[in-house]
């Protein structure tokens, strides 16, 4: 993390979360002993990336949830904390039983606000195009129109990803599922803008974040903008290697 001023600009979002509680199955043997967050891409953790991309953008509150190794998890939190830019704030929400991804975030609400804020999955690894990645989010999100802004990847870019894609968008950028027998063009990053109001009427418990963007469907409010950068979705121990070769071999975007 650096130490810098965080690029500022009216109506970027102010907290975030993270998510960090998962299992990371697909990670072992790496995640036997830790947590998936924890595994390094070019010597730094995971995590440490997804919070580079965060404050860079003027994040202020940064909200952990964590299940899996949480002990590790905390102890990293408390050691990183120096080292963010001064003034954010670093939270944990810990998790008694797995809750998904639209349950971990329902059960931080509390710490996250009545804004719209920023989500960010913590497997996965995202440099910067021309614009910070956070950045392209918050310009592009209106709350009058959006009640969800991802940031997608174009399939081609979309590195240790293979399949038919996630979303199909249209002109204004509004999102729909992929069809039966169609190929998408775009993936889900994993980083995204959520208002408050996507939740109203969320279900107790475990749930998936893919719930609630099905709903914003129904509505036509769930909307998508891509990123002009680096992806490596970082899931299995070949893609971490294949990660760290991205960033040692061109750290600031696809050539």
């Amino acid at each position: 993390m650096t130490r810098t001023d965080p690029i500022r600009f009216a109506g970027a979002p102010r907290t975030a979360m993270v998510l960090a509680a998962g299992l990371g199955t697909r990670m072992r043997p790496l995640t036997e002993t830790r947590p998936k967050p924890l595994v390094e891409v070019a010597d730094r953790p995971l995590i440490d990336w997804t919070l580079d991309r965060l404050t860079e953008t003027g994040v202020r509150r940064i909200v952990v949830n964590t299940y899996h190794h949480a002990g590790q998890m905390r102890a990293h939190l408390d050691a990183v904390r120096p080292r963010l830019p001064a003034g954010v704030e670093l939270l944990e929400s810990h998790e008694e039983d797995l809750l998904e991804t639209g349950g971990g975030v329902a059960k931080a609400l509390p710490l996250l606000g009545d804004a719209p804020f920023f989500v960010s999955n913590a497997d996965q690894l995202l440099l910067n195009g021309p614009r910070p990645a956070a950045e392209v989010l918050a310009r592009a999100f209106d709350a009058g129109r959006m009640d969800a802004l991802l940031l997608l990847v174009p399939m081609p870019y979309a590195l240790s990803v293979g399949g038919t894609g996630d979303f199909v968008m249209d002109q204004t950028g509004r999102l729909r599922r992929r069809r039966e027998r169609e190929v998408a063009p775009f993936l889900y990053s994993g980083l995204q803008i959520l208002s408050p109001a996507l939740f109203e009427d969320a279900p107790a418990g475990k749930f998936s974040l893919n719930l609630l963007f099905d709903r914003a469907i129904e509505r036509e409010r769930l909307y998508g903008v891509v990123h002009d950068g680096a992806f490596v979705a970082v899931g299995t121990p070949d893609a971490v290697r294949l990660a760290d070769r991205v960033v040692r071999g061109r750290y600031d975007r696809i050539g």
